[in-house]
């Protein structure tokens, strides 16, 4: 029998964009904020002066994000019941394609390359599940769509959540 699948955006999901930004911020300012100031904000207008979007086309950024917590267990666990692909629009940060290839290498080793998305645009994306932190990503899901929890999402109301991987694998498995 045929596994169901589902499409595993990157950034924001299984990668601590957040975290960057702020540890970016950090070292440029010297001013340490809290998460909390992506609370409902637009993730490119969370730092002043468009420092977001200067940190997107810094080299390195990409390459060196963390793991959110959990993720690698859980796609290992999820990769036992569903084909499992990442998906990621990394055509906007030209010089993310090969930092983010060389993140999976390094932390999602298992993930098979045929496994591994960079588009431009998701909604060519035709798989069982979604699982996204934006919106503008899910709403043209074929799937079933899931809200991955992050600051500039904190509103939405119009998909089903998940706030971290632990939920996500209650959810699916």
């Amino acid at each position: 029998m045929k596994k169901k699948s589902i499409a595993i955006d990157m950034d924001g999901v299984l990668a601590d964009t957040e975290y960057q930004y702020l540890s970016y911020y950090e070292k440029e300012t010297g001013k340490k904020l809290l998460k909390t100031v992506f609370h409902n904000v637009p993730e490119l207008e969370v730092l002043p002066d468009g420092l977001v979007y200067k940190y997107l086309h810094t080299p390195g950024f990409f390459r060196d994000l963390p793991v959110m917590e959990g993720a690698v267990e859980a796609v290992k666990a999820l990769q036992e019941q569903y084909e499992v692909y990442i998906v990621s629009a990394a055509m906007e940060f030209p010089l993310s394609l090969y930092e983010k290839k060389e993140w999976l290498a390094e932390h999602f080793p298992f993930i098979h390359w045929h496994n591994i998305i960079f588009c431009g645009d998701k909604s060519i994306i035709d798989t069982d599940f979604m699982i996204d932190d934006y919106c503008k990503n899910l709403d043209f899901c074929k799937g079933k769509p899931i809200l991955f929890t992050a600051g500039h999402n904190a509103s939405v109301t119009h998909h089903q959540r998940a706030n971290n991987w632990k939920e996500v694998l209650q959810l699916l498995l």
